[in-house]
């Protein structure tokens, strides 16, 4: 178990994603890995949310991509 932060969540062919920064054990990243996942949202109005591997690699380039677009439309910096 690692504690991540969410760094944003998107939607991508009707299917969401979840980009997650890996936290040390003094709650900073200093490699800026970004961990991209399958998000699926609880339904029933609770927080039992649950992430998939992304096992298909076209896929998971894509997503990639999506949060590389979203990284420059928001001026965000992973340090």
């Amino acid at each position: 178990e690692i504690e991540c932060a969410i760094i944003t969540t998107f939607n991508m062919d009707s299917t969401e994603y979840i980009a997650l920064l890996p936290l040390d054990e003094d709650g900073g990243n200093e490699d800026g890995d970004v961990w991209i996942y399958r998000f699926i949202r609880d339904t029933t109005g609770g927080s039992d949310h649950d992430l998939q591997n992304i096992e298909d690699d076209d896929e998971y380039d894509r997503a990639a991509d999506k949060f590389d677009e979203w990284i420059l439309k928001n001026n965000y910096f992973i340090l």
